[in-house]
């Protein structure tokens, strides 16, 4: 099972921002923890702090790979491009958020993606992307 994990905006300083909403744990050793509890998955992970980018990498592995998850940060709240490469792609796609958006601030309700996804998980912290993982792989 081929499975691409995505990144968006700020993702990549995760363990050092903001620790009381996003943790202490970097995504790379989260990762390599995800790659050691699932070694039947052939893993991608790609981050980006770049709108197209993003959207480019969604259209590179959006017909190959058998799941996506994705956490497009703040470009959920803004984004109707990368919702609509979103919907644009055969690969289904989870939509992971670290924190509870919807407790938090107001505009952050809303998502232009989640309608595009065939799930979303919020507020768990970085297990979402194993409970992702675990919708996917059937475990």
């Amino acid at each position: 099972m081929k499975i691409a994990i995505i990144n968006g905006p700020n993702l990549n300083l995760l363990g050092k921002r903001e620790p009381t909403i996003y943790g202490n744990s970097d995504f790379e050793s989260y990762f390599a923890q995800l790659q050691s509890e699932f070694p039947d998955v052939d893993f991608v992970y790609y981050q980006s702090n770049v709108e197209g980018e993003l959207i480019n990498f969604l259209h590179e592995v959006g017909f190959t790979y058998d799941g996506i998850i994705f956490n497009p940060g703040g470009y959920t709240h803004t984004s109707v491009a990368i919702g609509d490469a979103i919907a644009a792609i055969n690969t289904p796609v989870v939509e992971v958020h670290i924190s509870n958006t919807a407790a938090r601030e107001s505009f952050r309700h809303i998502s232009h993606v989640s309608a595009k996804c065939a799930g979303t998980i919020i507020g768990l912290g970085l297990n979402g992307y194993k409970l992702a993982l675990i919708h996917f792989s059937g475990k």
